[in-house]
C-alpha cells in the first residue's frame, strides 16, 4: 500500500520567488517569457499590476533624487519634476507600448495577443525596477558605478524586450525583432512629437508664443 503521507512531486516542487525569477529572466529571457505567459492572469489583474510597477518605479526614482540630487536640467520635460504627472505620463507610455507590442507584432505576422503583451510588459518593468534598486545601492556605496548600472539597464531593457516580443509572437530571429522594435519606436516617437507639436506643446511643456 503506498504511503499516503508522501507528497507528490507537484506538491513539493517549490515555486520560485519573484526575485529569483527576475534573476533567471536576465540569464534566460526566452524561458522566463514562456513561464510568464503560461501564468495567464486575468487582464484586470495585469492592468492593476502595471499601475503598481509604475508607482514603484516613480518611488524609486524619487528616492534616488533624495540620495543624490541631480542638477536641474532645462531640457528635461516639465512633468518630470512632478511625481504624479511623471507617473501619469509613464503609465500612458506603457499603455501605448502594450498595444504597440501586440498590434505591430501582428502586422509583421506575429501570433501574440494583448494579454500576453501586457503580462510581459508588466514583468519587464518589474525587472527594471529591481535594477533600479541595485542602482540605488550603488548610489550609496559607490556613486560613480551607478551611472554604469544605468547604461547596463538600457542594454538590458532592449535585450529582454527583443526576446519577449520574439517569444510572444513566435518570431525566430531576435535580431530582426530588435530591428522591428527600434524602427517602431522611432515611428511612435515621431508620431507623438508631431501630435504634441500640433497641440502647441514643447519639450518642456510650455505653450510657445504666437
Amino acid at each position: 500500500m503506498p504511503d499516503e503521507t508522501q507528497d507528490s512531486p507537484i506538491m513539493t516542487e517549490p515555486r520560485p520567488s519573484l526575485l529569483l525569477l527576475a534573476r533567471d529572466t536576465v540569464t534566460d529571457p526566452r524561458g522566463s517569457a514562456v513561464r510568464i505567459l503560461s501564468l495567464a492572469p486575468p487582464r484586470a489583474v495585469l492592468w492593476e499590476a502595471l499601475a503598481l510597477v509604475v508607482i514603484l518605479s516613480i518611488l524609486l526614482t524619487e528616492l534616488g533624487e533624495l540620495i543624490n540630487p541631480a542638477p536641474v536640467d532645462p531640457m528635461m520635460p516639465v512633468f518630470m519634476h512632478y511625481p504624479l504627472a511623471a507617473a501619469a505620463v509613464q503609465g500612458l507610455l506603457l499603455v501605448v507600448t502594450v498595444h504597440a507590442i501586440a498590434g505591430i507584432g501582428r502586422v509583421f505576422g506575429g501570433t501574440g495577443d494583448l494579454d500576453g503583451a501586457l503580462a510581459l510588459t508588466v514583468w519587464l518593468q518589474f525587472v527594471m525596477a529591481c535594477l533600479q534598486v541595485v542602482q540605488l545601492v550603488f548610489l550609496i556605496v559607490l556613486p560613480p558605478a551607478a551611472g554604469l548600472v544605468g547604461i547596463f539597464g538600457i542594454g538590458l531593457f532592449f535585450w529582454l524586450l527583443s526576446h519577449f516580443v520574439a517569444v510572444l509572437h513566435g518570431f525566430p530571429s531576435v535580431l530582426k525583432t530588435f530591428a522591428m522594435i527600434v524602427f517602431s519606436m522611432i515611428g511612435i516617437v515621431f508620431g507623438m512629437s508631431l501630435i504634441l507639436s500640433i497641440l502647441g506643446i514643447t519639450l518642456t511643456g510650455a505653450i510657445p508664443d504666437v
